[in-house]
């Protein structure tokens, strides 16, 4: 008897992908202490390989032409990694060793870099696995310029795995982003470290370092921001703890 195999075909769900990707690096890593005693937090390995190539990887795969990295604590280290290991995609590095200036500030410090079209925006120490398609892609395929300034990707708080938190924001039915998390009260849905923004968002922002916040905060008034729902796995990756139960549930499949 002669068995067939078929190989299985990710769906495509369509959409534009942006050409750049801002890689938010440029941390302390406190959390994950001692681990960053010697290394910037995106060198941290995770299964097998540092934070930040489990980001390229995913940027590869969606179609990502260029990635702007900011680089803070210990640059010269991430630099050298960024220049050595990282193939397939044009690097540019927004140096914040005078200063660091946390993500939003970060942004505008590259927003030359970054250039005039919507953008991506992704932490360095993101670890996710995609669902049934490309979550970039579906990312793109759900942006609408002309109502959105903003799209994160969101997880359900109950699936945000070694995630410590009590959620970031509210969905209403059509994905638009309602309100923050108040205090003392969950929220259902978690931030992954993954959004698309808008350039004109990045407007009228504080001196200095400051959240990428002030600018959600800004769209979510507006009606502008909104969340969309990922259909795989994601792990929060904060301390040396997470990567031990991480690691187990890849290997678990």
């Amino acid at each position: 008897m002669t068995i067939k195999r078929t190989l299985a075909i990710r769906p495509d769900p369509g959409g534009v992908v942006p050409e750049t990707a801002m890689v938010m690096a440029a941390g302390l890593g406190k959390r994950m202490r001692p681990l960053t005693a010697t290394r910037p937090k995106p060198l941290v390995e995770v299964a097998g390989r540092p934070l930040i190539d489990h980001v390229f990887n995913r940027l590869r795969a969606a179609g990502v032409k260029r990635a702007v990295v900011n680089v803070h604590y210990l640059a010269d280290a991430l630099e050298a990694h960024l220049t050595h290991r990282v193939k397939g995609i044009d690097v540019v590095v927004s140096d914040e060793r005078g200063q660091l200036m946390e993500t939003g500030g970060g942004i505008v410090q590259a927003r030359a870099l970054i250039g005039d079209k919507p953008f991506l925006v992704v932490n360095s120490d993101n670890l996710w696995i995609d669902g049934p398609a490309d979550a970039i892609r579906l990312l793109a395929a759900r942006w609408d310029d002309a109502t959105m300034d903003a799209l994160l990707l969101v997880v359900p708080l109950a699936k945000a795995y070694n995630h410590g938190g009590q959620g970031d924001f509210h969905l209403a039915p059509d994905g638009r982003i309602t309100k923050r998390r108040q205090p003392g009260r969950p929220a259902p849905f978690v931030y992954t470290g993954v959004q698309i923004l808008s350039p004109r968002v990045i407007a009228d922002w504080p001196e200095g370092p400051f959240s990428t916040m002030v600018f959600w905060e800004r769209a979510i008034a507006a009606g502008r921001a909104y969340g969309l729902v990922h259909q795989g796995l994601w792990f929060d990756v904060g301390t040396p703890a997470a990567i031990g139960s991480t690691e187990a549930m890849l290997a678990d499949g």
